[in-house]
């Protein structure tokens, strides 16, 4: 079971990584996000910043409905994210090993070349 600590460590030991100051985590290579705590918004309550879920960049439309179609278990979307090439992963439902492929994948799309 993963968590926001595991993120943070993987994240930050990854090449020219930064971390955004936030009320949760917020990961940046090359000034581009790639994986920060879901921002949840429900309709008529304030945001709430969400350390057991992560927003990860994953590249493209094909490979967010990959993952959402083949492990909901796993990750979800929301409207809010329609058209973007990200998706939110439930920390607890992964192992550290996972989420370290998940996080470095992210990173490598975004890292510059």
């Amino acid at each position: 079971m993963a968590d926001a600590d595991d993120v943070r460590r993987i994240a930050l030991g990854l090449p020219d990584v930064v971390e955004i100051d936030s009320d949760g985590f917020d990961f940046r290579v090359g000034n581009k996000g790639f994986v920060w705590s879901y921002p949840e918004r429900l309709p008529g309550k304030p945001r709430v910043i969400r350390t057991d879920i992560a927003v990860l960049y994953v590249g493209d439309e094909a490979e967010k409905q990959a993952l959402l179609l083949g492990e909901p278990e796993h990750f979800f979307t929301d409207p809010g994210y329609d058209g973007l090439p990200l998706v939110m992963l439930r920390l607890a439902t992964v192992d550290a090993a996972r989420l370290d492929e998940l996080i470095t994948d992210a990173w490598r799309m975004r890292a510059p070349a």
